[in-house]
């Protein structure tokens, strides 16, 4: 990979924005404890038959994926990042964003970690910010992507499954 680089457009869509979010605050402590509530406020409706616990429960378990979803479209929307496609640039020195005459480099060595869902190769910038590169719109460069990655991060930063 020495001397190497790669040039991608993606243009994110809403699944992208929510599949991300959902991992991002699954990956919380808040989403942790808030997920922990619920099922046990489901468990102990089952086990006394208070269902008034159970509704709670679901209430609670439902909350936050439906409402990152209501917040990924409404971003989608109202956000005129994610209007165009971005540019990226992955070489030897970090990560090129670019969009119309916007332009941003980042280091490898700045980048907080990179990990992988179903969806989406996600790529820390900081402990809330991130790029993605939805995979399928990585088509074959996503072995590149993930080797690139992988390259050039502290392989206890990259928690990435292909």
């Amino acid at each position: 990979m020495v001397g190497s680089m790669l040039n991608l457009t993606v243009k994110i869509e809403a699944g992208d924005l929510y599949d991300y979010m959902l991992r991002h605050s699954y990956n919380s402590p808040a989403g942790i404890v808030g997920s922990c509530f619920g099922a046990l406020l489901i468990l102990f409706a089952l086990m006394t038959q208070q269902w008034i616990y159970f509704v709670f429960g679901v209430v609670i378990l439902l909350y936050l994926p439906w409402s990152l979803f209501l917040k990924s479209r409404q971003q989608i929307l109202s956000n005129p990042g994610f209007q165009e496609p971005l540019e990226y640039l992955l070489d030897e020195e970090g990560l090129t964003v670019s969009q119309g005459e916007a332009q941003e480099k980042l280091a490898w060595e700045d980048m907080y970690k990179a990990v992988s869902t179903g969806r989406s190769i996600i790529l820390y910038t900081s402990p809330v910010n991130a790029t993605l590169f939805p995979k399928s719109q990585l088509g074959d460069q996503k072995m590149a992507v993930i080797e690139m990655i992988s390259t050039h991060m502290p392989p206890k930063k990259v928690k990435i499954r292909s």
